[in-house]
């Protein structure tokens, strides 16, 4: 015997899944915030998606190609600057929307419990990839010859990754659009040249 076929739109649903997530975190987000936004009951979200966690990690993958694609995309800039300009310009863009504010990746799930162990292990392998990512990228960089020779790639990689977190907290707490980009301006003020 097989179950009624879906009715709802699988990608249209887990765009407002990830949208609850991205607002109120991991933990600060109950399945029954999810179904209310998702228009859907508890067991089509279970036979679609799997359990919570398994929800999570379908949504961390959509931020990633939708919304915070523009960390994929500098990495494809010609140079190393461009790369770091793109890559702050798009974080205050996506950690300003009206989704957030802030970053799905960053305030997911800092803050959990011990049951949710999984999840912030999961987030936290997600950003060290994209960090070593960029480290490859700016580690390019630097065999082409686009920084003085003293210039620690992984140290520079390290430090935009800081920058683009720490903007995304900035726009957690309200900082508007116009200061962050002002601190985009000003850290690429002192890119190594």
């Amino acid at each position: 015997m097989t179950g009624r076929p879906r009715t709802f739109d699988l990608d249209e649903r887990l765009e407002r899944a990830m949208r609850v997530f991205w607002r109120h975190g991991y933990e600060g987000t109950a399945l029954s915030d999810l179904t209310a936004a998702m228009g859907i009951n508890r067991p089509s979200l279970y036979a679609a998606y799997g359990n919570k966690e398994s929800l999570f990690r379908q949504c961390l993958d959509r931020y990633h190609a939708g919304p915070a694609r523009h960390v994929r995309e500098a990495l494809t800039r010609p140079t190393a600057r461009a790369v770091a300009e793109h890559l702050l310009r798009g974080t205050v863009e996506v950690v300003t929307r009206p989704e957030g504010p802030g970053c799905l990746l960053v305030h997911g799930a800092l803050a959990t419990g011990p049951g949710s162990e999984a999840v912030r292990t999961e987030t936290a392998a997600r950003r060290a990839a994209q960090r070593a990512a960029l480290r490859t990228r700016l580690e390019q960089a630097a065999a082409d010859g686009e920084f003085p020779p003293d210039t620690d790639p992984a140290a520079l990689a390290d430090y935009l990754s800081t920058l683009t977190y720490g903007l995304a907290v900035q726009a957690a707490d309200g900082t508007p659009p116009d200061h962050l980009h002002r601190i985009a301006t000003q850290s690429l003020h002192h890119w190594p040249t």
